[in-house]
């Protein structure tokens, strides 16, 4: 199955569980819930773009500290699980049930440009990476002389507004937010 747009990483395959081919996962889902039995996944490598991955069903599920437990179809040893270390996990987004409003998938931000209300355009949203508190975009700064990353928390404080259409989040940073 090849992975096309509608497919979401949702989590990475940070180790094995026991001797009988259980994945621990770190889920950047935000509910476990998300890994459903029955469910569908593709595990593909991160490193390597071409690599289209492979689909698996879900057995089961059970939590594990910050991530889930899975064991997946055909994963049955130590052996095989240890295997899939590293890889990232997909599902695709059509199985998921539809979004709130004011809630994005981080992927589906990546690639957007940010414009602040005083600074103007900032750069482009190359990840986001989950804290205690909020979620924080990093931007890549293209214009300054450095490159700089510029690290904005998802709060309504600071971003106003994302529009995946016009591919654009303006937000509204505090004077002295950005230093060179």
């Amino acid at each position: 199955m090849e992975c096309s747009n509608t497919w979401l990483i949702i989590g990475k395959v940070t180790g094995v569980h026991g001797l009988k081919g259980n994945l621990k996962v770190w889920s950047w889902a935000q509910s476990p819930a998300t890994f459903t039995q029955g469910l569908a996944v593709i595990l593909k490598d991160e490193d390597t773009p071409l690599d289209t991955g492979r689909e698996y069903i879900i057995l089961g599920t059970g939590k594990y500290k910050k991530g889930v437990l899975l064991a997946l179809e055909g994963v049955t040893t130590r052996e095989a699980s240890e295997a899939l270390v590293g890889k990232l996990v997909l599902v695709d987004k059509t199985n998921l049930p539809d979004l709130d409003e004011d809630t994005w998938y981080w992927q589906d931000l990546i690639g957007l440009t940010v414009v602040d209300t005083c600074e103007g355009e900032l750069g482009e949203v190359t990840h986001l990476f989950p804290t205690g508190a909020d979620d924080i975009l990093v931007v890549m700064d293209q214009t300054s002389q450095n490159k700089q990353e510029i690290l904005i928390p998802m709060n309504a404080v600071f971003i106003k507004e994302i529009n995946l259409e016009t591919g654009v989040i303006k937000t509204e940073l505090p004077e002295g937010f950005i230093t060179d």
